[in-house]
């Protein structure tokens, strides 16, 4: 949610994950760190896969395993969400804020207006504040860092105090004090009619905090009646042309490696013949992982994309699942919420025109949301009806979000001619056609959950006008760290 350390480094947030990786990737292959579940209980993925449940579902078990577990998540992800700093990098996103206001205000008829609502993660308090101006009779906004106190004094200053109620603590530990609002008790807390939160991250689930609003959905929103805003998500991905970036990337690599070995060689000559080489092989590895096998924040002009982007996956935040926040998987994977809207597709297959595309320089991925009326079977006719739907687009040719485009780059352009005339088979005088085919996986990491690495394979083929191979190259695979 927050720019990424390739762009602003002053952002402590991302400085704090990128920290947390460049640990991990010190000490062992990124390859082997990336996990790959297969399909387990729910009960097993709430025990070990929703950050903010292993320390708040029970606040009585306030052990030193529990407290290190809460100061560990709050270090490494929700402490800076607590500066107005990053909270205004974020309200000056102007897609961003038209994109919340018009499904809020556009909608306030129809879904908003005498209606209780909560906001997960409200930050500032901002959507908490529309909700509010669009005629809800409640709205509960959670929000875990200090940063609820300036929403509180925000809530004042605008004077809705009387409808929004800030509460602090993670919405997997509060619980909402219906008995005082008259709104219910304990027993009976599926009250809420809206649930509104900017949960997204970069390729859209990283940070994780999806868990936290599903968590949200299934104790506190209405089943048949109740709606989330937004409502629909996707992840698209893309071959992207960006020499300048990718040729930085390896002149930056080189120039690191090339002051290490000064540095070795200083240090052997004039501090007492000290001989650092024997690290060399750990230095290079570290920055290797760096340059080469991390995700990079960019925002890609629209004609950087080779091809139409294609969807890894959608989500329909009424039926998703905690297994589905987990990654992108095979598509083998999907389950049976998978007629729903909830669609793992890893594989992918772009048509290039070699006469057009000399080189590919990597792949970007990159996000939309949508606010829409419910397509679920558990909707009732009484589910409100958007009159407008917006959509929160992502993507290069939307312009500037602060959530960028994540892009991996290759080490070495892949050139298409080149690698073709090199490839197994032989060319064929008749009109072929090129595709550019492979498979991406996303994958939570062991060592924090709010982490995710892409596992990204690829390989040209070239057919014929009978979808007959002609020739094709040799898959490569990497492994990215999304940071």
């Amino acid at each position: 949610m927050l720019s990424s350390c390739r762009v602003p480094r002053s952002s402590l947030l991302t400085l704090l994950f990128f920290l947390s990786f460049r640990f991990v990737a010190a000490q062992e292959d990124i390859g082997e760190s990336c996990d790959n579940p297969n399909l387990v209980s729910e009960n097993s993925i709430s025990e070990d896969s929703i950050p903010s449940l292993q320390y708040s579902a029970d606040e009585t078990n306030n052990d030193d395993e529990q407290k290190a577990r809460k100061a560990k998540d709050f270090e490494l992800y929700f402490s800076a969400y607590g500066e107005l700093y990053h909270q205004k990098s974020m309200l000056t996103d102007i897609h961003r804020m038209d994109s919340y206001f018009t499904a809020i205000m556009a909608n306030a008829e129809a879904v908003f207006k005498d209606k209780i609502i909560m906001d997960v993660g409200t930050g500032s308090g901002i959507l908490a504040i529309w909700a509010a101006k669009a005629g809800a009779k409640k709205v509960y906004a959670i929000e875990y860092t200090d940063m609820a106190h300036n929403a509180r004094k925000l809530v004042q200053a605008n004077g809705v105090q009387d409808v929004v109620t800030v509460i602090q603590g993670t919405v997997e530990g509060i619980k909402l004090p219906l008995k005082e609002d008259g709104l219910g008790d304990d027993d009976n807390q599926e009250v809420v009619d809206v649930i509104v939160s900017e949960w997204m991250g970069y390729m859209l689930i990283r940070e994780s905090m999806l868990d936290s609003v599903l968590v949200a959905r299934d104790r506190y929103l209405k089943k048949e009646t109740g709606m989330m805003f937004p409502s629909h998500a996707t992840i698209k991905f893309a071959p992207i042309v960006d020499e300048k970036k990718r040729r930085e990337n390896s002149r930056e690599y080189e120039d690191t490696m090339d002051d290490w070995y000064d540095f070795v060689e200083n240090t052997k000559d004039y501090y007492g013949g000290v001989d650092y080489s024997t690290l060399t092989e750990a230095f290079e590895k570290e920055n290797r992982n760096y340059y080469f096998e991390t995700s990079q924040w960019v925002e890609l002009p629209s004609n950087a994309e080779l091809a139409k982007a294609q969807v890894l996956k959608t989500l329909d935040l009424m039926t998703c699942t905690h297994q589905d926040t987990r990654g992108i998987f095979d598509s083998s994977q999907n389950s049976n919420e998978s007629q729903k809207g909830n669609v793992d597709s890893n594989t992918f297959d772009f048509v290039l025109d070699p006469n057009e595309i000399a080189v590919v320089s990597g792949f970007a991925a990159w996000f939309t949301t949508d606010f829409r009326s419910r397509t679920d079977d558990m909707a009732s006719k009484d589910a409100p009806k958007l009159t407008a739907s917006p959509t929160l687009n992502t993507g290069p040719e939307q312009g500037y979000t602060h959530w960028g485009q994540q892009v991996f780059y290759f080490r070495n352009a892949l050139s298409i001619q080149t690698a073709l005339s090199e490839a197994r088979g032989s060319p064929n005088g008749d009109e072929t056609v090129v595709h550019l085919k492979g498979s991406l996986e996303m994958f939570r990491t062991k060592e924090n959950t709010r982490m995710y690495q892409c596992r990204i394979k690829h390989f040209l083929e070239e057919q014929d006008q009978k979808n007959q191979i002609i020739r094709a190259t040799d898959p490569v695979e990497n492994i990215f760290a999304i940071p």
